[in-house]
């Protein structure tokens, strides 16, 4: 019996639709049938170096045709595969590793180097790949307490203070078939790609190529390309950022995007007044949609984007959505609580320690750590995101992370990381440094050491040195 069901999914693209355009890239055109016939050929020369079921294998590439097939071929040979982000610097790539135990990691060399012992180039038909195997017991299994798992993603984007999520195939398939009986994709239609795939793949990726509509990746976010690109290859889905569209609405130049059908805004908060400017300048409603590792994509606000920009929407058909008080009971329409999710396609475990879903759900429900309301009619609104995150122009950073590195800087004694808010970044982070008795430090030198351990967007963009740092009874840095 063929399990491999994320897999098949490309296969079975490829069947289908041979002659249609799967992705648009800097090298052309790609039909389904060639990025099958390319993902099938990586597949082998993986399978011959020895990748098999029970591994866990990272993929750690730039937006392109080669990383989508890295992450199908990864898939193909029965390992689990963690998409990875070119930005990572080799200090978050060790703690992947460390954290995760991935056996390999797969790279285009576009970023840093994962793995320094060991460079093993794989041939694509444009450009290559890079392979390594880690130090771990190729013997060792990966996620043993998860039946058939597809893919490992971390919650902040790597490890620090977060949670390896593991998804299954079986879980994989629910949430995309789940979320496109709101987004209603098929062959007609071309998503203009411009967010990070590592850390949007399997409700958006995945699901492009199951339903057979194309992929069109822009080479980077600025607007004129986003515009260029869209209306050279008929793009009808949007999906961005809160800044790729505010950047979209300050556009001074004339050229509308006809062919575009819906505007998504995903991975953080978006301004009713970026929403307004942006139907100004391209007729067109901007709809927030609510997505979480741990679920997919439950919420969109395609029915009262107009009227509410600011809301994430409703449940989609197969969700249930309900606004819990701090004893897990519901509360009335239009109250703040926590915001608890049910469906298709739930995360299947929590890789260390390990848990299992049942042993996380509250009766049946995934509690998201966010407020929110909901009103009468269920249309949701977030009141607030979890409160120690920060999302700085869509990416998301926890600010242990940041703090674990300037403390490791000799005269920091203590720091605390948060963020203040920025028209175009959404939030920038902040950094606050308590130093230890008679040192001094020279900031812009702390900065070039965090440059060399940390993704761009981590780096604090304000440091202030202060006296003191308020903390808990239990000894614990207070916050807020």
């Amino acid at each position: 019996m063929n399990d491999l069901l994320v897999y098949n999914v490309l296969e079975e693209a490829a069947q289908k639709w041979p002659n249609l355009p799967a992705v648009y890239d800097e090298f052309g055109m790609l039909t389904f049938s060639e990025l099958f016939s390319e993902t099938e050929a990586l597949k082998h020369e993986l399978i011959k170096l020895g990748i098999t079921r029970g591994m866990g294998i990272g993929v750690m590439a730039k937006n392109s045709r080669n990383f989508i097939s890295g992450i199908f071929a990864v898939i193909g040979c029965g390992a689990t595969v963690m998409p990875m982000s070119h930005q990572l610097k080799n200090a978050e790539i060790d703690d992947v590793l460390e954290e995760a135990q991935l056996h390999a990691i797969l790279d285009d060399r576009s970023g840093a180097q994962p793995i320094a012992n060991g460079d093993i180039n794989i041939p694509m038909k444009m450009d290559s790949f890079r392979f390594a195997f880690s130090n771990v017991d190729k013997s060792k299994p990966f996620a043993a307490h998860v039946i058939n798992p597809a893919f490992i993603r971390f919650t902040s984007g790597t490890t620090g203070k977060s949670k390896g999520v593991i998804i299954s195939h079986k879980s994989a398939i629910e949430r995309i078939d789940a979320a496109n009986k709101a987004l209603e994709l098929g062959t007609n239609d071309v998503v203009v790609w411009v967010l990070p795939m590592a850390y949007h793949f399997v409700v958006s990726i995945l699901l492009y190529i199951r339903f057979g509509t194309a992929i069109a990746i822009a080479k980077d976010f600025l607007s004129n390309n986003i515009i260029d690109i869209t209306n050279e290859h008929g793009g009808t889905l949007l999906y961005a950022s809160p800044m790729q569209i505010r950047l979209l609405s300050s556009n001074t130049d004339d050229v509308k995007m006809p062919t575009l059908k819906k505007v998504i805004s995903t991975s953080a908060a978006i301004s009713i007044d970026i929403c307004k400017a942006f139907k100004q300048r391209y007729g067109i409603d901007v709809s927030q949609a609510y997505g979480i590792i741990e679920i997919g994509l439950p919420m969109i606000n395609f029915v009262k984007s107009t009227e509410h920009p600011d809301a994430v929407g409703f449940a989609l058909p197969d969700y249930q959505v309900e606004i819990l008080d701090e004893s897990n009971n519901p509360l009335p329409y239009g109250k703040i609580g926590h915001l608890a999710i049910k469906g298709p396609g739930m995360f299947d475990a929590y890789l260390t320690p390990p848990r299992l879903r049942q042993d996380v759900l509250k009766n049946g429900y995934f509690l998201t750590a966010d407020y929110a309301s909901k009103s009468e009619d269920g249309l949701v609104k977030v009141a607030g995101r979890e409160k120690s995150m920060i999302n700085v122009s869509g990416n998301k950073v926890f600010p242990e992370e940041v703090e674990k590195v300037l403390e490791t800087i000799e005269d920091i004694k203590l720091a605390r990381i948060s963020g203040t808010p920025h028209p175009l970044m959404g939030q920038i982070i902040q950094a606050e440094l308590v130093l230890n008795d008679g040192a001094s430090i020279d900031i812009e030198e702390v900065l070039t050491y965090c440059r060399k351990r940390l993704s761009t967007y981590k780096i604090p963009q304000r440091v202030t040195i202060v006296e003191s740092l308020p903390i808990t009874g239990s000894g614990k840095l207070q916050r807020y």
